[in-house]
């Protein structure tokens, strides 16, 4: 008999509810990406075919716009998909998947469109107020990319449209997929997954005949700048733990371009954005001396042609300035927004300059809360007091200015033959799916890209499922080894927690958050973090590899007392499995890619000549061992 789970211990899991759900379309993550899948796979499966979603949180706040935004940062509007191609290719350093970007570009729009006729307020321009983007109503845009909304409520909007086309009979919450499971019969095809409510004692088994892993990118891979009270505090959301790059990679899924990664700047501490900061309200970033260091540093640009000489450069390239005063200490930066919102002031009155302080609070307000409290708990008045910018730790991610993840195939129309196999946005392992952060060489399509990929996505399911509707999926482990690799966290527990009297010092185990530190320590001070610039080498990764390779060993030791510390075990493992995969790509490609998000001492420079090309790898689940190669590059957009 199960005891109650009131008392929120280990012990009570020694026999837990197993569930096994059959079905025919398997949608795991509740993002963006994943509500896109939702919806468009209903709208074409036409009730035959089964389709489950299984979150790790709620739909209504899950994901990356779970506190909401300001804007939207993909909306065509009157620009062309091939310029939207450029714009990307350009800025993640020339290493893009033009069919994939150009696939995005030529759909969001009427993503975008759907959103707003779902009742997500878009702000519009003098004389379009009434006017639904739909009927060409003139969006307010903050840059060329990007357009303004009322956005606090804007996941739940989103969800709630996802909800009501698949039915929350066919949505399982608060369930953590931690495992991909390969057929037993058919070699490299997907058959299912396993995960475990995070709120009872129960661990789910499906069976699916195809799979979209959209579980968001990776936080907290490497030491993050809040640390103690703030502790917990990103600029990404928290509870991406890598597992869409780590569950793919497991059942040998091939991965692209994991050496990327994002060091976005951003207020500091708070880790408010900046974007419509600068775009929006005119704002310049400034060093400690006042200058504005963009200007002073512009013969930087020129070291990296085509990417710095752009009319906007690079992101990472913006950064590489940045850290050129920080080093040389000229810190600290500094958002200069009195003098913005006071060059915007000059033409208004009274009450539209208050109009304006509210928006600039309201820029936070929609977003990033923290950021909010901050300003307030440091009174700070924006149009009085400069406020601090930080490059943050960095992030692994596909869907912002960042472009790691899983090789896929692309679409019929455009992709040549090397990246065409079949299916749109299937990754390398038969029946696998993914979309948003999960995609790589293909940044920049934010939310309303995201969304708009699991709709490319779930279309290309629904055929998947058509053309093999025969398929049985079959399952080499039975439900009980299952289940005994997911709760070993448990028992690993329960046999050794009374060695000690306290229970967080034990030389039989090793505790989640010790984990995490260990792994944030290491690649911090290895592999380029905050504590570096940004700095690795091979003589510094030699030695990560060694403390991963200790890790790994270690952390097969972790222990949970309770569900929590399961969910944290189990998101350690995924972390662990995307910073080596990071490591590798990082250690296998022989130059400076992306300057100002990482530097090689070693190979300093940009060598076009030799790698301007993918960097693809893959893990054999047979034999356990890595490979990497080089994948060509090719220009399917001209970037004259």
């Amino acid at each position: 008999m199960v005891r109650p789970i009131d008392n929120y211990h280990a012990d009570f899991a020694s026999n837990p509810v197993i569930e096994e759900v059959q079905t025919d379309i398997l949608i795991i993550g509740g993002g963006m990406a994943a509500c896109g899948a939702a919806y468009e796979t209903v709208r074409w499966a036409q009730g035959k075919y089964k389709i489950t979603l299984v979150d790790k949180a709620a739909m209504d706040r899950s994901g990356a716009v779970a506190q909401g935004l300001s804007a939207i940062n993909t909306y065509l509007g009157e620009n062309s998909p091939e310029d939207y191609v450029k714009m990307v290719a350009n800025d993640l350093m020339g290493i893009t998947r033009d069919d994939l970007v150009f696939d995005v570009g030529r759909h969001v729009d009427e993503t975008v469109q759907s959103f707003e006729e779902w009742g997500l307020p878009v702000w519009k321009a003098p004389g379009d107020e009434g006017k639904s983007l739909r009927d060409g109503g003139k969006p307010v845009r903050s840059g060329k990319w990007q357009i303004m909304i009322n956005g606090e409520s804007y996941k739940v909007i989103v969800a709630e449209a996802a909800k009501k086309a698949l039915g929350m009979e066919n949505i399982i919450e608060r369930c953590f997929v931690v495992k991909l499971l390969l057929d037993d019969k058919d070699e490299n095809r997907i058959a299912g997954a396993v995960g475990f409510s995070v709120r009872e004692n129960k661990i789910y088994i499906f069976r699916a005949n195809t799979v979209l892993i959209a579980a968001g990118g990776a936080v907290n891979i490497f030491r993050p700048r809040s640390t103690g009270e703030g502790m917990g505090r990103a600029w990404y959301p928290v509870w991406n733990a890598g597992s869409t790059y780590a569950m793919a990679a497991q059942v040998g899924a091939e991965m692209t371009t994991m050496e990327n990664r994002f060091v976005p700047a951003r207020f500091k501490d708070g880790y408010g954005p900046v974007g419509a900061w600068f775009l929006l309200f005119k704002s310049k970033a400034i060093n400690g001396l006042g200058e504005d260091y963009s200007v002073k540093n512009a013969e930087m640009f020129k070291e990296y042609p085509p990417y710095g000489l752009a009319h906007v450069p690079s992101t990472c390239l913006r950064n590489h300035l940045m850290l050129k005063e920080m080093k040389e200490g000229r810190g600290p930066i500094y958002m200069d927004t009195p003098t913005g919102m006071a060059a915007l002031a000059k033409n208004m009155d009274a009450k539209q300059f208050k109009h304006l302080v509210a928006e600039a609070w309201e820029d936070f307000l929609d977003m990033c809360i923290g950021q909010a409290n901050l300003w307030a708990g440091m009174n700070i008045r924006p149009e009085e007091t400069k406020s601090e910018l930080m490059p943050t730790e960095p992030y692994l991610l596909g869907s912002h200015a960042g472009a790691c993840g899983i090789w896929v195939s692309g679409p019929e129309d455009m992709a040549p033959a090397e990246w065409q196999w079949g299916y749109n946005r299937m990754t390398t392992v038969k029946g696998l799916f993914t979309a948003g952060d999960g995609v790589g060489a293909s940044g920049h399509k934010f939310s309303s890209g995201s969304f708009t990929e699991g709709r490319i996505a779930g279309k290309s399911m629904i055929r998947f499922a058509r053309d093999n509707k025969d398929f049985k999926p079959t399952l080499a482990a039975s439900k009980e080894q299952l289940a005994a690799e997911i709760y070993k966290p448990f028992q690993n527990y329960l046999d050794h927690k009374d060695y000690t009297t306290d229970p967080t010092v034990n030389p039989n185990i090793i505790r989640p958050r010790m984990v995490m530190f260990r792994l944030n320590k290491m690649m911090d001070e290895y592999v380029a973090g905050t504590s570096t610039y940004y700095t690795t080498s091979e003589k510094l990764m030699d030695v990560a590899l060694l403390l991963l390779g200790m890790l790994k060993e270690d952390a097969e030791k972790m222990a949970a007392k309770d569900l929590h510390e399961l969910l944290r075990a189990w998101e350690n493992y995924h972390r662990i499995w995307t910073a080596e995969m990071h490591l590798r790509h990082i250690y296998f490609r022989k130059e400076t890619r992306y300057p100002g998000f990482y530097y090689r001492s070693d190979y300093p420079k940009l060598d076009e000549q030799e790698w301007k090309c993918f960097v693809n790898s893959r893990f054999d689940p047979k034999t356990k061992e890595w490979t990497l190669k080089k994948v060509p590059h090719m220009d399917l957009v001209p970037k004259g």
